[in-house]
């Protein structure tokens, strides 16, 4: 495992408006390194994730991914984004006029690799058969299953996801976080998922919780 972190926060702060969400966070996260973050509604968790994946932008501090520091000029940020990341997202941003199939080949294509692997990440989180069926046919819980489908299949080096299982039921969910885990520990990528559940909180290394201190760690009992 590399000594490098693939992540590091360094005295983040972030305000909207004249709300503070964020104050002096800092983090390390190794290479291989699995962590959900739990914590109240309001306290930023979804803004830490727009801010490492350089949708937004600290108002104070650094965020250094291998080592580059974001953000960085637009189209070496693109890059980066497409190469090292994959994001699942609590809203989709499923593309509608995209097969299912199209959908999750798009990060392949962008990254000049082979689509051999789309039909497989559709199969392992149980769409097999659907694949020319586009986002209009499929119900919250299928188009989740797409959209963690597409994080994974460009074995991206950090994966962030928002509450990958908050439209599946518990059975499904429990199948999507082996996948998850998985795809994470098969190709030693990093992972932080934000997560109200703790059915998907027990399936990483570590947990933390974020509020107005910053990130403590905590344990849960009987976790597997």
């Amino acid at each position: 495992m590399s000594h490098t972190p693939v992540l590091e926060l360094s005295d983040i702060s972030k305000s909207y408006s004249d709300r503070q969400v964020l104050s002096g966070l800092s983090y390390s996260l190794a290479a291989g390194e699995y962590v959900a973050i739990m914590g109240d509604s309001g306290v930023g968790k979804s803004t830490l994730l727009n801010l490492i994946a350089g949708l937004d932008s600290p108002d104070s501090g650094e965020i250094k991914i291998d080592s580059k520091i974001l953000p960085v000029e637009d189209e070496a940020a693109t890059i980066l984004r497409r190469k090292y990341l994959g994001f699942i997202f609590q809203a989709f941003h499923v593309l509608p006029h995209l097969t299912l199939l199209q959908n999750v080949s798009l990060p392949l294509l962008l990254n000049h690799l082979s689509l051999d692997r789309a039909p497989a990440m559709l199969a392992a989180v149980g769409l097999q058969g659907r694949e020319q069926d586009f986002p209009h046919q499929l119900s919250g819980g299928e188009l989740q299953r797409v959209a963690i489908a597409r994080a994974l299949v460009h074995r991206p080096r950090l994966i962030l996801a928002d509450e990958p299982t908050g439209n599946l039921d518990q059975d499904t969910s429990r199948e999507i976080l082996q996948l998850i885990r998985s795809e994470i520990k098969a190709n030693q990528a990093s992972a932080i998922i934000v997560t109200h559940s703790r059915l998907a909180a027990e399936t990483a290394d570590r947990i933390l919780v974020l509020d107005r201190h910053g990130l403590t760690p905590i344990s849960l009992e009987n976790r597997k």
